[in-house]
């Protein structure tokens, strides 16, 4: 195995620039770009070899793996006690428990708003759940040590 297949090399379309868009979150900032998505993919994995070998030239340590991961299922996010307090009572309103409706708010907030398409644009602007025209006064609250 390459030290490059330890990263996640992500290309998509970006309505946006209007061209494909290849990055490596966790290795690199910035990224390459292109007309022709496997063009793109071929260049991103050429730019990830050469970030590699500069960390090596400079005996710095490679980043975490961000490729072939696994994960739990679980994280822990910390809110502020407001925000706890208005979650648990949409919960309750919509008879889930507070994980099944933070699951479903998380689940629809990523397939729902697909930032940079057309489609995840229309349907964020006709919800209302675009990030720039969210009321983020209902979502916010003072991240506490009481969880």
């Amino acid at each position: 195995m390459k030290a490059s297949d330890r990263y996640l090399k992500i290309v998509e379309w970006s309505e946006k620039d209007q061209c494909y868009v290849g990055s490596c979150p966790g290795l690199m900032l910035g990224g390459v770009h292109g007309d022709d998505e496997a063009e793109v993919y071929r260049q991103l994995c050429q730019v990830v070899d050469e970030w590699i070998q500069i960390f090596e030239a400079d005996g710095e340590p490679l980043p975490a793996d961000t490729a072939d991961r696994d994960y739990s299922g679980r994280f822990v996010l910390r809110v502020g006690s407001d925000l706890h307090r208005r979650l648990v009572i949409r919960s309750l309103q919509a008879g889930e428990s507070l994980n099944s409706y933070c699951v479903r708010l998380l689940r629809e907030g990523t397939t729902v708003y697909r930032s940079g398409t057309a489609e995840g644009d229309a349907t964020c602007r006709r919800e209302g759940t675009c990030p720039e025209t969210l009321d983020r006064s209902s979502l916010q609250g003072s991240p506490d040590k009481s969880g």
